[in-house]
């Protein structure tokens, strides 16, 4: 399986919270492939998403104030269920300051909601990729997590 943390970010980039989800990204390739792409609009990422070629097509997750909420266990369990029936990627999209619309929304795979507050977006990256670490790490049975 690999896991892509995908984003639209047309201003620019915090090296602050750039360095935050590099270290989570850089733990969770412990557990699983991983790659962060930057877009400037969400048709390039679409268009590079049709593009992925394997032997199944991608999951696309877009991160969207409507979506599903999941504990961090939950989480895990639903990655856990896509890599046992065998999803080879996983795309994490966040969107652009004015979110998804209804068409890009019909396009997801699941629409994934970090809860009911509005996040930046570079920090929204970095929850997103600490949760990505934190649901491998449940996974494998490593203490990172405490329920």
């Amino acid at each position: 399986m690999k896991i892509t943390l995908a984003s639209i970010a047309v201003r620019g980039r915090s090296d602050r919270f750039d360095g935050l989800t590099a270290e989570y990204l850089g733990r969770l390739k412990s557990y699983v492939q991983t790659e962060s792409q930057i877009f400037r609009t969400s048709a390039d990422l679409f268009e590079w998403a049709d593009r992925l070629k394997m032997r199944t097509a991608p999951l696309l997750v877009l991160l969207d104030e409507r979506g599903k909420q999941f504990s961090s266990a939950a989480f895990a369990e639903w990655i856990r269920r896509q890599r046992d029936e065998g999803q080879q990627r996983i795309v994490f999209a966040i969107g652009a300051a004015d979110g998804w619309s209804d068409a890009e929304r019909s396009r997801a795979g699941l629409l994934l909601s970090l809860g009911a507050m509005t996040l930046p977006h570079e920090l929204a990256r970095v929850v997103m990729s600490e949760q990505l670490y934190r649901a491998f790490t449940i996974l494998a049975g490593h203490p990172y997590h405490r329920d």
